[in-house]
């Protein structure tokens, strides 16, 4: 595949380049050799890594950050209308672009896998963007969190082969037409845009009708949001569907997960035959995730077992079980985790690699309106730690809303008897948590939003007392 740039991106002006979706449109177009500009909030690794692409990035938000030739300003859902650079593209007549939009034209003349679900998008994304690259296939991807380094969250690649996260967010995953569509889980979330489980599923079904005449459906045979979202899409003519997991109708059944440390083994029937294989991060749905990737990968025709193989080389992605770092015995490890399903499953991942020391959890909710409504939820699961603290609400793109506070989850937590503290000062954290751990004992940073952040220092204090 030669590369190429849509006209309407050949000098792109991105509001909010240093996010995760963004900054990998704009990566790929400059590596395209689009003219790329851009401004973010705030100085990051992300906006280094693509200056050292010759992307042009600005801090702050202004309009004189916008250049008079751009052909096109690339937004996302969370830019408000009042941005002064987004007022000065509307009043200038210069086209705004939505990111999927953008998205969409990079995958044009390709062969597009997206990846969608409620959960493990971006871990399942990364898997095949690292099995398929390292099985020499090249592909482009597009991906919601980094693998390995800042910028590394997208690629573009001389192979045929597009694979790219898939956002049901905010529905700007209908503008994608993949030829495989992988479809993890079905639950509600982003109650700000959805305000039934019933809109997920009319949603969802909208993503499954994009799916090219003679594509495939790889979905979740064991959960219940995906099962019922296959039985409402059987009847889309020309539609291949193939089933993972570990029901008895699964097309592709897991037979064996046998957790190894902060590893897995795990074994496949495919064609009638077992296949065994590595998966070099912890935890069941992890497990799950790699066996979607590799039904994913034999839809567009690779191998099975070499793309097996190559699955073993996924080792992780930034903020998903991501070891921080190990002081005075005590490990620290970073976790996306912000929905309660999703914190259930790393916890009891990590409580499985525990060898018997203690889980202690940093919790931060993300959101106004997720946590309004998964309040309970999410101190239901942080039940399943041996201590947590509990911070201030991360309001991302939301406004505070009147009654709603991390007390939400806090009361939930300690009726469901967790042990669990409330700490608004996220400067005190680390004290607190050195003060708690002991040697063996694992530390996870939980959230969506600046938690992470907080890893670092944590260790840091570890090693002061550990001195």
């Amino acid at each position: 595949m030669s590369p190429t740039v849509p006209p309407a991106l050949d000098r792109p002006h991105f509001i909010g380049i240093g996010g995760a979706g963004m900054s990998g449109i704009a990566k790929i177009l400059a590596q395209r050799g689009a003219q790329v500009a851009g401004s973010d909030a705030r100085d990051s690794e992300t906006a280094e890594a693509l200056r050292a692409l010759g992307v042009t990035v600005h801090l702050g938000h202004d309009a004189a950050h916008l250049a008079p030739d751009a052909t096109a300003v690339v937004v996302s859902s969370a830019i408000r209308t009042e941005n002064p650079e987004l007022a000065a593209a509307r009043e200038r007549g210069i086209p705004v672009v939505h990111r999927s939009d953008a998205l969409a034209a990079l995958m044009a003349g390709t062969r597009p896998i997206a990846v969608a679900g409620t959960h493990g998008k971006t871990t399942t994304t990364s898997m095949l963007a690292v099995a398929l690259t390292a099985l020499g296939l090249e592909p482009s991807y597009a991906i919601g969190g980094d693998l390995d380094a800042p910028g590394s969250n997208a690629q573009h690649g001389a192979g045929e082969v597009f694979v790219a996260e898939a956002d049901e967010s905010d529905r700007s995953f209908h503008t994608y037409s993949p030829e495989v569509a992988v479809i993890l889980n079905v639950e509600l979330d982003h109650h700000a845009n959805y305000a039934s489980l019933e809109e997920i599923y009319d949603s969802f079904e909208t993503f499954v009708g994009k799916i090219r005449p003679g594509g495939t459906l790889v979905i979740s045979a064991d959960q219940p949001g995906a099962v019922e979202l296959a039985s409402r899409v059987r009847d889309i003519g020309s539609l291949n569907i193939v089933t993972v997991g570990e029901s008895e109708t699964a097309d592709l059944q897991i037979v064996r997960i046998n957790p190894r440390g902060l590893t897995s083994e795990v074994t496949v029937v495919l064609d009638g035959r077992m296949l065994t294989f590595t998966v070099s991060v912890p935890g069941r749905h992890y497990a799950h995730n790699a066996v979607a990737a590799l039904a994913a990968g034999i839809a567009l025709g690779v191998p099975a077992r070499n793309l097996a193989a190559a699955l073993a080389k996924y080792t992780g992605v930034k903020r998903r079980l991501q070891l921080k770092g190990e002081a005075a015995g005590v490990q620290v490890i970073d976790s996306y985790a912000h929905h309660p399903t999703e914190m259930a499953a790393d916890l009891a991942a990590i409580r499985a690699a525990a060898d018997g020391g203690r889980v202690l959890v940093v919790f931060q909710p993300h959101l106004f309106s997720r946590t309004r409504e998964l309040g309970a939820e999410m101190g239901g699961a942080l039940a399943l730690a041996d201590a947590s603290v509990v911070l201030d609400i991360y309001p991302a793109r939301e406004d505070p809303v009147p009654g709603v506070t991390s007390e939400l989850v806090v009361d939930a937590a300690r009726a469901a008897g967790a042990d669990v503290a409330a700490e608004p000062d996220m400067s005190a954290v680390p004290d607190a948590v050195a003060g708690m751990a002991k040697p063996g004992d694992l530390v996870l940073t939980m959230g969506a939003g600046d938690v992470t952040d907080l890893g670092p220092l944590i260790l840091a204090r570890l090693a002061r007392l550990g001195s």
